[in-house]
């Protein structure tokens, strides 16, 4: 934590300009695995669907073990790439049978295990998933590492909490019933709530014809939507639901890199941003974990719809990259944790930048970020990250690199005939 932020120079001396370092909203560290595994032609045409079997199909030999190692190289390249704290949205509950662990907390365990070697900070989102459907459809066997009963997931809960910075999660409204919902929410009515939103449009279509609403209009008329809330993708909103999530204090975790990989669509950023709704990025599938390629893509989606340049930004703050990288910084409900300012009483994240790389060369104050966000020559120059006070990245090198790396290509060399 900062205790003393001043101008004076007495202070600390870094080896470069600081700014806030950007929480990662949403993960599936297993995911990281398969991407660039599904990048096939399909003869009848892919889609996020069919994308979805192939994710499954890897379910098939993961272990505690080899989620570890996977994470554990995955924060690693976040803290390379900015991240100072990734929120872990986590519903691979149970062995490969869809048996529940011996311990409960066993896989869960594997990735706070993999963010304290990475030194990267944690909010475990516990996932609860027990639907294939809106309406309580009975789960598809593809997805029987997923499903766990309301008691099983509150157990889950209290055997992590104290241990790690936790979150509520549901999957999605079509993998929960409402009466689930109600129950989980009783738990514990402080704790960030993350969940899944309006990605396709299928689901959309779906949830009209089960409830004769929208998802986010679902939502907001049977819950206290309100800054407690994480609601991932929010993709396909009406002009309406675009308000009302900005009215209610939520945050959206935009996954530009995922959404376009996915062909998910466009996020509605132009209604959203006019409504000062709060917004933050996550790296999601992980084909990309870079907050710079997500903070540029976005503004990038903007423009190839409007055909107009630099579009994100205030009068007050014109610079683009340094609007969208302070603003993405400073998302930091959806962790629970008071970070995303270098002030006293933050926690100490940040970023210290690498102005000798020829990527930030003759920039000086805001056009040091424009360029950071917009530059792409290269590795992220990135000088050092802090997270929670300690130095995870020095040189733009992490301890544990190679380790990691190699931990890592075992473990796909064994998962290969999975993937």
């Amino acid at each position: 934590m900062f205790a003393e932020v001043g101008t004076d120079g007495t202070g600390a001396r870094l080896p470069g300009p600081v700014v806030p370092a950007i929480p990662n909203l949403h993960s599936h560290a297993f995911q990281r695995a398969i991407a660039g595994a599904t990048e096939i032609l399909s003869p009848s045409g892919g889609d996020f669907w069919t994308w979805r079997q192939a994710m499954y199909g890897s379910l098939g030999v993961l272990t505690p073990d080899d989620v570890r190692a996977i994470a554990t190289q995955l924060y690693i390249e976040m803290a390379k790439a900015g991240y100072s704290r990734v929120c872990e949205f986590h519903y691979l509950h149970n062995d490969v049978d869809g048996r529940a662990f011996a311990t409960p907390t066993v896989m869960a365990d594997a990735l706070v295990e993999a963010a304290a070697t990475a030194g990267i900070g944690l909010t475990l989102v516990p996932v609860l998933y027990t639907s294939s459907g809106f309406g309580g459809r009975a789960p598809e066997p593809a997805q029987r590492r997923f499903v766990q009963s309301v008691d099983a997931y509150a157990a889950l809960i209290e055997g992590l909490r104290g241990r790690v910075d936790l979150a509520i999660g549901f999957h999605s409204l079509r993998a929960v019933t409402p009466a689930q919902m109600r129950a989980v929410l009783a738990i514990d009515g402080t704790l960030p709530v993350h969940i899944h939103i309006a990605e396709q449009v299928k689901e959309v279509d779906d949830c009209l014809a089960w409830s004769g609403a929208r998802p986010v209009d679902w939502l907001a008329r049977e819950v206290d939507l309100d800054a407690r809330w994480c609601l991932v993708h929010a993709t396909h909103l009406t002009e309406a639901e675009v308000r009302t999530v900005a009215a209610s204090g939520a945050t959206v975790a935009i996954c530009p890199t995922t959404e376009a990989n996915l062909g998910d669509g466009f996020f509605d950023s132009e209604g959203y941003f006019a409504a000062r709704g709060t917004w933050g990025i996550g790296s999601d599938s992980h084909v990309s974990v870079d907050a710079r390629e997500e903070l540029r893509w976005l503004e990038y989606g903007r423009r190839l719809r409007l055909r107009r340049r630099a579009l994100s930004g205030t009068p007050a703050q014109p610079h683009v990259g340094a609007w969208l990288w302070l603003q993405a910084a400073s998302a930091v409900a959806p962790t629970g944790v008071a970070t995303g300012r270098i002030a006293a009483g933050q926690r100490a994240d940040f970023v210290v930048l690498d102005t000798d790389n020829p990527q930030l060369a003759g920039r000086r104050g805001d056009a040091l970020l424009d360029s950071l966000v917009f530059v792409n020559a290269g590795a992220a120059p990135i000088r050092e990250v802090w997270a929670g006070g300690r130095r995870i990245v020095a040189d733009g090198h992490h301890a544990h690199e190679e380790q990691s790396a190699r931990a890592y290509s075992d473990t796909l060399a064994r998962m290969r005939d999975a993937i």
